[in-house]
């Protein structure tokens, strides 16, 4: 069972990984890898209201994408913009990148390759991971601006999508401490976190809420 507090704590990261950002048509689209495929259903929609004229799709496989996504998150991400109309010369596809920091250095990479110029960029993540990308994507990019985008929906929804509503509470757990972890380490730009959210992660921490966290040596991931 999971708690009555256990369940407020997740909704106060949830509400804080939102940055709430208003949507603009920019000149690219990033699209994270993972073992979301809304990412890339959220990808496809913003490509049809106009909101950009080229997709970078970025992700190679993980422990929890190797069985699902065998070709990789990019690639995955890709046939499935694809299925929901979005053109194949409208998409680069970046199949190495294993963290948020490769996604962003890689797809900036591939951009350059191909003389693509960048202003401004929507960022596509995971409705948990606005705030962890974007920090991330302003450390690593500074020079342009940047947009975040997520699938509209709520954290009940979220977990009826998944089908595992402890696996997203440890994964907001993991977002919201490499949020505080990264910055120190040099992995993202700081961003202020109030104290009730810090509350709510160590609460959720100290109710074994553990299992995305990382080391506080770790490597970004």
């Amino acid at each position: 069972m999971i708690s009555a507090q256990a369940w407020a704590d997740a909704q106060r990261l949830w509400d804080f990984q939102q940055m709430g950002h208003e949507l603009r048509p920019c000149s690219v689209a990033i699209g994270l890898g993972s073992h979301d495929l809304g990412v890339a259903n959220t990808t496809a929609d913003l490509y049809r209201r106009g909101m950009m004229p080229l997709t970078v799709f970025t992700g190679a496989t993980s422990r929890t994408t190797r069985d699902r996504m065998p070709r990789g998150e990019a690639e995955h991400y890709r046939e499935r913009a694809m299925e929901l109309g979005v053109p194949a010369d409208a998409i680069l596809v970046e199949p190495r990148a294993r963290n948020t920091g490769e996604n962003i250095r890689f797809s900036r990479a591939l951009l350059e390759e191909h003389q693509v110029a960048v202003a401004s960029v929507l960022l596509v993540s995971k409705p948990y991971e606005e705030r962890r990308a974007y920090a991330t994507a302003r450390k690593l990019w500074p020079q342009v601006e940047w947009v975040s985008a997520s699938t509209p929906m709520t954290l009940a929804d979220y977990v009826d999508s998944i089908g595992d509503a402890r696996l997203v509470i440890n994964m907001l757990a993991g977002a919201q401490q490499r949020l505080m972890l990264y910055p120190q380490q040099g992995f993202m730009v700081e961003q202020f976190v109030p104290e009730d959210v810090a509350a709510a992660y160590e609460r959720l921490r100290d109710a074994g809420f553990t299992s995305r966290l990382v080391a506080n040596t770790a490597e970004p991931k």
